[in-house]
């Protein structure tokens, strides 16, 4: 990448996460409700023990999990279609802006905010006593989980290339609120029916959240890695289409 590149992608980053700050109603949904949703069962049920685990520490990994896929599937499509309907798009195609970069600015943000999500839910684990986890292993689970945020970013910006703000929104929310419960982030599956046991295992937020547990109480991640490179590579080949088909 050349020096120019790498400044005007340091503008777009600089602007995209000002922008998530200055939103209200994305700051809210993205960022503040995943934390208060973990507060609030951590002080619950965190200290109960399930497999050696403490129900905070566990938290960290399946409610981690809700939280960095929140910001990674909502902020990047919502960007991309709030520029579209301002015509930014257009306008970044005819400029010395690449709408590649903007779109690798867009997922920088939210990775970056996804990180704060991880480092706010830790912190409020270690402050009630519930975090019971080796540095080492919260790095691990970070990393994990920020990696397993590709394609749920990728699926974003195909919403967002393809719809205008509203439906983005509603389509992303209708998307992102099944899979957490299903996929047993908000609720441990034991504790779900049956069927929506079975349903979890074919979602890729399920994969994810067992990746990261994985982490902290050990087993097996070769399944959940394998899942993940299908979801990304589906993911992938449907933001090209996005891209190719876009009318900015």
């Amino acid at each position: 990448m050349s020096a120019t590149a790498v400044r005007i992608f340091g503008v777009e980053l600089r602007d995209e996460l000002r922008a998530i700050v200055r939103e209200p109603t994305s700051l809210f949904f993205s960022i503040l409700m995943p934390v208060g949703f973990f507060v609030l069962f951590d002080l619950l049920y965190g200290h109960e023990v399930t497999q050696g685990v403490t129900a905070g520490t566990a938290m960290v990994a399946t409610f981690g999990t809700y939280g960095v896929i929140t910001v990674a599937a909502l902020q990047p499509g919502i960007g991309v279609a709030q520029d579209r309907d301002l015509g930014w798009l257009r306008t970044k195609r005819v400029s010395a802006v690449p709408v590649v970069i903007s779109l690798a600015a867009k997922a920088a943000a939210a990775l970056l905010y996804a990180v704060g999500v991880l480092v706010l839910m830790g912190a409020a684990a270690a402050a009630f006593g519930t975090l019971h986890a080796s540095a080492g292993q919260l790095v691990r689970v970070a990393v994990v989980l920020l990696l397993g945020t590709v394609p749920f970013t990728l699926v974003s910006v195909a919403v967002g290339l393809r719809f205008r703000t509203s439906a983005t929104i509603a389509l992303l929310n209708a998307l992102l609120f099944p899979l957490a419960v299903l996929s047993g982030l908000w609720i441990p599956l034991q504790f779900l029916p049956q069927t929506v046991r079975q349903i979890a295992r074919f979602l890729p937020t399920y994969h994810l959240a067992r990746l990261g547990l994985a982490q902290l109480s050990g087993g097996g991640v070769l399944i959940h890695v394998l899942a993940l490179l299908v979801t990304t590579a589906a993911a992938l080949g449907l933001a090209v289409l996005a891209h190719r088909h876009a009318r900015t």
